[in-house]
């Protein structure tokens, strides 16, 4: 009996699903299924993250039989945001987004929550890119400041010294 061994190349920044398969794989997946607008603006965004945080790692969670794909979530010493889709809307859902300043007023959704706040792109809709990686940017940076203050003592001095290179 033959068995085939499937090889898989890991995308930097990107883990690996339950399942085996990459979180960057399942994403292309979810962005290649929608296949209209959705699908477009998911890709786009995806690619904002990854520019405003290089150091951003991909995941995918919440899969299950209805939604195999699961949803797209993006962390750096946390989440910052997760991707979700709908018939009307691309939603990008910042896991501590209360706690960011909006300067350029992009939260449109989960206004009044204590932790979340959540962005809805629409068909045709504009994306203001500089405000939105700025967003993203300050999102991993509360996550830094964040786990840094949870570490041992030793661990801070490092993240110090990481966040300054």
């Amino acid at each position: 009996m033959m068995h085939s061994i499937a090889t898989m190349t890991k995308t930097p920044g990107a883990k690996e699903a339950k399942g085996g398969t990459a979180a960057s794989q399942l994403i292309d997946a979810r962005i290649k299924s929608l296949g209209d607008w959705r699908g477009a603006m998911l890709a786009r965004l995806r690619r904002l993250i990854k520019e405003a945080d290089p150091g951003v790692v991909e995941e995918v969670k919440w899969r299950k039989p209805s939604n195999p794909l699961g949803v797209p979530v993006w962390e750096h010493a946390g989440i910052i945001c997760t991707g979700e889709t709908y018939k009307a809307a691309v939603k990008l859902t910042f896991a501590r987004g209360a706690s960011l300043a909006d300067p350029s007023r992009l939260f449109t959704s989960s206004l009044d929550g204590n932790v979340r706040r959540a962005i809805d792109f629409h068909e045709g809709e504009k994306v203001n890119e500089k405000a939105l990686k700025d967003l993203v940017r300050a999102a991993a940076d509360l996550n830094l400041s964040k786990a840094a203050k949870t570490a041992p003592a030793g661990a801070r001095s490092k993240a110090r010294k990481s966040q300054k290179a």
